[in-house]
């Protein structure tokens, strides 16, 4: 598993790239925002771990510039305390954030968490197609580019159609890594947002993920 790591603070950059190199990871290290956008192209990368406050072009620019071309996951690194920032990450793209200062080993986890591929068979009605080992969505004739929490939230909520899961239980499914309490169960409406802006893909389509008013969310069980 290869991961670009993109930093400005040389001291938080190398620990990082050793602790997930020792975890079994090959790292490749960006300073900026701009060498990040430069470094890209270059490898196939399994995940990225961005800093949101970047020299030259910041993390904010490069997520999204990254998912004009790739669905690769993405970390946010994030200094600010104010939930709007992080928030502001989901909406470029991010599938997951931490907030400094954080132990290198919860980075890991987080990053083998986010890695984990949901293991099951294909999900399909006549309007969408869910293929894990692909790791793509498909309405009708049209493969979505999602993140790779967009995905696990909806495999999640097909696999059970009619099912009402709190947003608790979807971040303990779909993130898989419930135990850390920095996950605000308000990322997870700005992740199924997002995920209904990208099904909506042509006119007369049903809803496919409905909101139970406060309860959660649930798979359309009528189509």
């Amino acid at each position: 598993m290869k991961v670009l790591i993109v930093e400005d603070e040389n001291s938080i950059r190398e620990v990082e790239s050793a602790y997930l190199s020792h975890a079994g990871f090959e790292t490749v290290e960006a300073k900026d925002g701009k060498e990040a956008l430069e470094i890209f192209p270059k490898h196939k990368f399994d995940l990225v771990i961005l800093d949101i406050n970047l020299p030259e072009v910041n993390g904010i620019a490069v997520c999204k510039q990254i998912r004009e071309t790739s669905n690769v996951p993405i970390i946010m690194v994030t200094a600010r305390v104010e939930d709007i920032d992080e928030l502001v990450g989901f909406e470029c793209g991010a599938d997951d954030y931490i907030r400094k200062p954080f132990t290198p080993s919860i980075l890991v986890a987080r990053a083998k968490a986010l890695l984990k591929r949901i293991s099951g068979s294909k999900l399909e009605n006549k309007y969408l197609s869910i293929d894990p080992e692909k790791m793509t969505i498909t309405v009708g004739d049209k493969t979505l580019e999602v993140t790779t929490t967009e995905f696990n939230i909806l495999y999640t909520l097909m696999k059970s159609p009619g099912k009402v899961f709190t947003r608790y239980e979807i971040i303990d499914r779909a993130y898989d890594n419930s135990f850390d309490t920095d996950i605000l169960d308000r990322t997870v409406d700005v992740h199924v947002k997002n995920l209904r802006k990208k099904l909506n893909v042509t006119k007369g389509l049903p809803e496919f993920v409905i909101t139970v008013i406060g309860k959660g969310y649930k798979f359309n069980d009528s189509l």
